[in-house]
């Protein structure tokens, strides 16, 4: 616990959405059909909790290029929740609204505003949102912003499961996120 007698908690966010190797098939767009969510206890430096959200898209499907990077199948997100649902969810259950979150890089926040403006859906998250990976080029003094797996590398980690599936990189970005606080590389505010 920190000074303040309550737990640093925060929320390691990645989300896998419908790609394709060039551009979408017309009327498709690119949606959000897995979030992974890591819950960090940075007083106690550790990831304390793992979870995954499957999410339906509603104007895209799962191409083979997208199943062949994610493992992620069409019949598999069939059986998610729609992303309203999703956005929910992180706010009810992950207290997303309240709660510091993190992500590597902007990509993850980018696609959360962009859907949630299209479709009406209320932003599940607060402001307080760090791109880990600029924060990790920062504190490695490295000049171009490495991937999640390179940056492992650097950090002398282990990727563990499957590189490309939201829960698995939320896990490997919150064991980079410890990294950076172990070496007071990480904002504390």
């Amino acid at each position: 616990m920190n000074s303040t007698g309550t737990e640093r908690l925060l929320n390691v966010v990645d989300v896998e959405a419908t790609c394709w190797p060039g551009s979408p098939p017309p009327g498709s767009v690119s949606e959000i059909i897995e979030i992974g969510l890591t819950v960090v206890d940075l007083d106690a430096a550790e990831r304390t909790a793992r979870h995954r959200i499957l999410v339906r898209p509603a104007r895209s499907r799962v191409s083979p290029f997208c199943t062949e990077l994610t493992g992620l199948t069409q019949q598999e997100v069939d059986q998610g929740v729609s992303f309203a649902e999703a956005c929910r969810l992180l706010a009810a259950r992950h207290t997303a609204g309240a709660r510091p979150w993190a992500s590597w890089g902007d990509y993850d926040r980018n696609q959360f505003e962009r859907q949630c403006r299209a479709g009406g859906t209320p932003y599940p998250f607060g402001r307080r949102h760090t791109n880990a990976k600029a924060v990790f080029t920062a504190a490695h003094g490295l000049r171009k912003r490495p991937g999640m797996a390179q940056a492992l590398q650097i950090a002398g980690l282990p990727l563990e499961g499957r590189h490309h599936r939201g829960e698995d990189d939320a896990w490997n970005i919150a064991a980079l996120v410890l990294h950076l606080a172990g070496r007071d590389g990480w904002p504390t505010d």
